[in-house]
């Protein structure tokens, strides 16, 4: 088995596999980018099937919605108007207050702005302005409220528009690798007005940076870098605010990298020896981060993230909004549809981008984080190797729809591992990549299995397309291994037939002449065989053995046979009237042949070496036919068959021709003659000189002559024209 294996297509077949996937698995680790939309979809799909609980939130969103807008007026609204918000917020027991916005740019409806404005031709233009600017100022108001308050502003990335820097609040240490290197980097910062910013308690940016690959929020940096400085974003400012106000003490983050351990440390050998950020505490929270201090977003329903009308925080009571609001986070920021606020998230929800700061925060509380880590896509190698492999070394022996079940199975648990990571740990492996990889496996070996197995059909068809009938080779090239070397035991009809005369027919024939006969002859009778789903064994000079039931089982096999030889009569009787040969003109005579047939077990299958063989049948069965092929030179009946064949197609008109002592033979053989088909042996003519010929040997020899006379002149038109030639 195993020296067959190894001699046949199999070696070729793993080698070209197993190379096609180390090459797409090398180029898949240059290139992760190219996987991540892959990997994006499986994460989505997780997420969307098990999203997080975010029920018990403590972040409350502000939302300055469209009832508000209605009730006080477009965007942007007077500070004063947000300072109120803030200070009943403040009031209301907020442990923070975040504005989503940046406030860059002074107060269009503060007094003094509005008193520049006044037109120069106004009656009492000085008067008028005087009092104005003599109004309490919106930005002043505003930051006095922001100084009252636990309040966070943002500040965003500028994008190259200005070098200018944020001002830096929290506190950011760090343990091993320099962090400006690994954060995402800013490129300036746009903030709000300096006498805000001096006032507020925390200072967070708001970027979703630039990793995303689509529309879909997935992942944002939780913490930059920009001149030095490292910077949190809002949310994280936001939960550090929270944590010093309810504390009373400051707090600030402590970053952690690979390299924290030093050199030869179990960090280092952790990483692989490349810096990364692994995590961020603040207080009593822990938060794993992507290598470049990215945080991968779990999503929870945009339904659990509880809103609160700006409206009704500026016009309810305060008592009643402590209930909404004590003790929590409040995010203020705008899901109106004119304001341009609109993120998508995993879930495919539309929220504003303020819901994605209130999940972030959610999900720091909760503890309930995603992480992939850095083993992740060397153990997702090694599976897509190995698995791939598994399917390219079973294929060859499984056959293409075992190994797609066993492809199946592996799948499923594949899979299973990947949801039990995600569900149970938060832990991002994807099953995709191994998955695809093996699928590619399968689809390559199997199209190479398919090449090797389509040039051994053409193998086959090319060696045997002239030996058996089109029908029979297509069911070998099906089954390609019922032609292994040696062989098995069959029931089977041979048939053999010779030419008649042949030797003095070849003295009158030049060699190019004598090919040309046989060819004109052994083909038509060679399609005749094929047509009666007979198979060719070999050709002996100007002879053919064929056989029945071999290589594939072929129903009624004794009677194909016979009517195959009477076929094969009529079509040199063909030959002979329309002259094909052109032996007329040289006086050569009619060609005649002789056809033997008996039916028995047969030894048939690949005969000889494992190099060189030919498929054969042997056995008493293929003795008996070629001695009663002799024997038809004796008797001169044109068709002899065994009494076994005569048994295995009884429909047929035989005569007897008694026992013959066939050469080689110990006893003497039942034998008859084939005269005709089942129309013949029906006929009234033929029943008649059945009967008489086995009365003939009971007859005078006087009338024994007139009585055959008459039973051949009666069924005459049923007997085959050879018949009376050799009666």
């Amino acid at each position: 088995m195993i020296n067959r294996i190894f001699r046949g297509k199999t070696p070729y077949v793993l080698a070209i596999s197993a190379g096609v996937v180390l090459i797409a698995l090398f180029f898949s680790l240059s290139r992760p980018d190219l996987l991540r939309p892959l990997q994006n979809l499986v994460f989505d799909f997780y997420q969307q099937l098990k999203p997080r609980d975010a029920s018990q939130s403590a972040v409350v969103v502000i939302d300055i919605d469209e009832p508000s807008i209605a009730a006080r007026g477009q965007w942007p609204w007077p500070r004063s108007d947000l300072a109120e918000l803030t200070d009943r917020l403040s009031r209301a027991g907020a442990a923070a207050i975040a504005f989503d916005m940046v406030f860059s740019e002074p107060d269009r409806t503060a007094p003094a702005f509005l008193a520049g404005k006044l037109p120069p031709d106004m009656a009492d233009r000085e008067a008028t302005a005087a009092k104005l600017k003599a109004l309490p100022d919106h930005d002043a108001q505003f930051a006095a409220a922001i100084s009252r308050s636990p309040a966070v502003l943002a500040f965003f990335d500028a994008r190259g528009q200005t070098r200018d820097s944020a001002r830096k609040i929290a506190g950011v240490s760090w343990l091993g690798e320099d962090l400006n290197g690994l954060l995402e980097p800013l490129q300036g910062a746009i903030s709000s007005l300096p006498v805000l910013v001096s006032s507020a308690s925390g200072h967070g940016h708001i970027s979703l940076g630039e990793s995303q690959t689509d529309d879909v929020v997935r992942r944002i940096p939780l913490f930059a870098a920009q001149d030095g400085n490292v910077y949190p974003a809002l949310s994280a400012e936001a939960l550090r605010v929270a944590l010093q106000s309810a504390s009373g003490k400051r707090h600030s983050f402590l970053l952690v990298t690979t390299f924290a351990g030093r050199e030869g440390g179990e960090a280092d050998r952790a990483s692989g020896g490349s810096a990364a950020i692994t995590m961020a505490r603040l207080g009593n929270f822990t938060i794993p981060l992507t290598k470049n201090g990215g945080l991968d977003l779990y999503f929870a329903p945009a339904d659990q993230t509880s809103f609160l009308s700006a409206d009704r925080v500026l016009s309810g009571s305060v008592t009643e909004l402590a209930d909404k609001v004590g003790g929590k986070i409040a995010l203020v920021g705008a899901s109106a549809a004119g304001l341009r606020d609109i993120r998508t998230t995993i879930l495919r929800e539309a929220v504003p981008g303020v819901a994605i700061h209130a999940q972030v925060i959610d999900q720091i509380m909760q503890g309930k984080f995603l992480n992939r880590p850095d083993w992740a896509p060397g153990a997702e190698a090694v599976l897509a190797v190995l698995l791939s492999l598994a399917i390219i070394a079973a294929l060859p022996f499984l056959g293409a729809l075992s190994a797609a079940a066993f492809g199946m199975a592996c799948a499923v648990i594949v899979l299973a591992v990947s949801w039990w990571a995600f569900s149970r740990h938060g832990l991002l492996i994807d099953p995709l990549f191994p998955l695809l990889l093996s699928l590619t496996a399968y689809f390559l070996t199997t199209l190479l299995l398919f090449a090797f197995a389509d040039r051994e059909r053409r193998f086959i068809r090319t060696a045997f397309r002239h030996y058996i009938a089109p029908n029979l080779l297509t069911r070998l090239e099906e089954n390609p291994d019922a032609l292994k070397l040696g062989g098995e035991i069959r029931d089977m009809t041979v048939m053999f037939m010779d030419v008649r005369n042949f030797t003095p027919l070849s003295e009158n024939l030049t060699p190019e002449e004598l090919v040309t006969f046989l060819n004109n002859l052994l083909s038509p009778l060679s399609d005749i065989i094929q047509r009666h789903e007979g198979a060719i064994d070999k050709y002996i000079g100007d002879a053919i053995m064929a056989f029945w039931n071999a290589p594939l089982d072929v129903e009624d096999h004794g009677g194909k046979a016979c009517l195959a030889a009477l076929e094969m009569l009529e079509e040199v009787e063909q030959l002979n009237e329309r002259d094909a040969f052109g032996f007329r003109a040289r006086g050569l005579g009619a060609v005649a042949i002789g056809i033997g047939i008996s039916t028995g077990p047969g030894c048939v299958g690949n005969l000889g070496s494992t190099t060189r063989f030919d498929y054969s049948v042997v056995g008493d069965t293929v003795n008996v036919a070629s001695r009663l092929e002799a024997a038809t030179k004796d008797t001169g009946a044109p068709i002899l068959v065994s009494q076994a064949t005569a048994s295995a197609a009884p429909g047929l008109a035989y005569l007897p021709a008694g026992k013959l002592d066939l050469k080689g033979k110990t006893r003497a053989e039942e034998v008859f003659v084939l005269a005709g088909n089942e129309r013949c042996a029906e006929s009234a003519g033929f029943q008649r000189l059945a009967k008489t010929v086995s009365r003939l040997p009971s007859l005078p020899a006087a009338k024994r002559k007139k009585a055959v006379s008459d039973c051949l002149a009666a069924a005459k038109p049923y007997l085959h024209p050879f018949l009376s030639r050799f009666s």
